[in-house]
């Protein structure tokens, strides 16, 4: 093949009887480089994204959620919970317990969710390291606390410093009645922080302690809605999630942090796959200068196609070196496209140039921005591969008519 691309480097680089061929040459390089730039640079900023929404749901989702098969709750003290909770590599066991409730602070009110915690709830998640203000405490002395989202606070006009109690209602079980006393439990709570995570979580959750909420619903202390787990270090979650299923069977759901939030993370995927493909058929577009680049070459050099065959050049060598200019232009193209979207990434990292518009409080001030390489691979292999073919096309088909009307000449 060195004689292929050394011919076809001669003939990329030296000046043509019409500038116009060198004008579509450079545009077909240039779109090349363009849509494979775009390409790393959207791909890499979704990455981020994806990165940074596992990072802030890790705070608030456990590695392993059990929730009952059919029901809202079930008891934590039956003979294959214990198993769970003394299997080798369970590093936390949590029981929780979730009911929707009615929050008032002073004269705001919101609807939300209270959420029960056991005392280790701050060694399953890393929920107490998101606080913006206050701090993390579920029990003062025997006085319960609550750690309150800050879209929930925002919405209660709620704040720390006015040692306000916060009311919670819940509807009573098994009591229907038009009276609101009558109807709804009802317990006072002091918050003891605020956090920010996300947005939805922020803005419906409030967590207590969970003794506090199965005495507000009136459960006793073995009933939960669910059990979440925290798999130690050195310990493979879907090998324990799969121990975890076989031991309790079918009647309960055993969630792993994908499942816990399977639309959200299905939606990214969907979403980085959507615009992926539209860059790549605006790739395909913008190969087609390759096509006509080839094709006026071509004809051009039907002279030099002549003398090369003189030389002793046969038909197969001809196509490789008009096959290995149309591969330089993608591969050119491809090389400069991705170098300047790592230039671009990395001075985003670094220097956090684009900033996030729009109103309210962002955990980030700019784009995030997370280059796999795995991604880098697979844009460097379609882009080649759209080469290949757009420089595949008119080699095959001028080629063969200059071919073979030089054959007729010749005889």
């Amino acid at each position: 093949m060195r004689v292929p691309f050394y011919i076809a480097r001669r003939y990329l680089f030296a000046k043509k009887s019409h500038n116009i061929i060198n004008i579509i040459s450079i545009i077909s390089l240039v779109g090349v480089a363009t849509g494979v730039m775009a390409l790393v640079i959207v791909l890499s900023v979704f990455n981020g994204f994806d990165t940074l929404i596992g990072r802030l749901y890790s705070s608030i989702d456990s590695d392993i959620r059990i929730l009952p098969h059919e029901g809202k709750t079930f008891t934590a003290n039956s003979q294959e919970i214990d198993k769970i909770r003394n299997l080798e590599g369970i590093a936390v066991f949590a029981e929780i317990f979730e009911e929707n409730a009615l929050f008032r602070y002073r004269s705001k009110q919101h609807i939300g969710t209270i959420k029960g915690v056991s005392r280790n709830y701050a060694d399953l998640t890393g929920v107490d390291s998101m606080l913006v203000d206050g701090e993390f405490k579920l029990w003062n002395g025997s006085q319960p606390m609550a750690i309150i989202g800050q879209g929930v606070a925002y919405f209660l006009n709620a704040n720390l410093a006015h040692f306000d109690p916060l009311a919670i209602f819940v509807p009573k079980r098994g009591k229907a009645s038009l009276s609101i006393e009558s109807a709804f439990g009802k317990k006072y709570i002091m918050p003891s922080g605020v956090f920010a995570v996300e947005q939805d979580f922020d803005t419906q959750y409030a967590i207590a302690p969970i003794e506090f909420v199965r005495e507000l619903l009136g459960y006793d202390s073995t009933t939960v809605t669910s059990i979440e787990l925290k798999v130690g270090k050195g310990h493979n979650p879907e090998k324990i999630k799969r121990e975890v299923e076989l031991i309790l069977g079918g009647n309960y759901k055993v969630q792993n942090r994908f499942q816990q939030n399977e639309s959200l993370y299905r939606t990214m995927k969907s979403e980085k796959f959507a615009i992926g493909m539209i860059l790549t058929l605006i790739l395909i577009i913008a190969s087609f200068n390759i096509v006509g680049s080839l094709s006026m070459l071509i004809i051009e050099k039907r002279k030099d196609v002549e003398t090369l065959r003189s030389l002793g050049a046969d038909n197969d060598l001809i196509r490789k070196i008009f096959m290995a200019e149309g591969l330089l232009i993608s591969i050119g193209g491809t090389i400069i496209g991705t170098l300047l979207g790592l230039i671009v990434c990395w001075a985003q990292i670094t220097f956090k140039l684009i900033k996030l518009e729009g109103r309210g409080n962002f955990i980030i001030d700019a784009y995030p921005v997370d280059v796999q390489f795995g991604d880098i691979g697979l844009i460097l292999l379609v882009v080649l591969t759209i080469g290949f073919v757009a420089a595949r096309f008119p080699v095959r088909m001028i080629t063969k008519r200059i071919l073979n009307a030089n054959e007729r000449d010749s005889l």
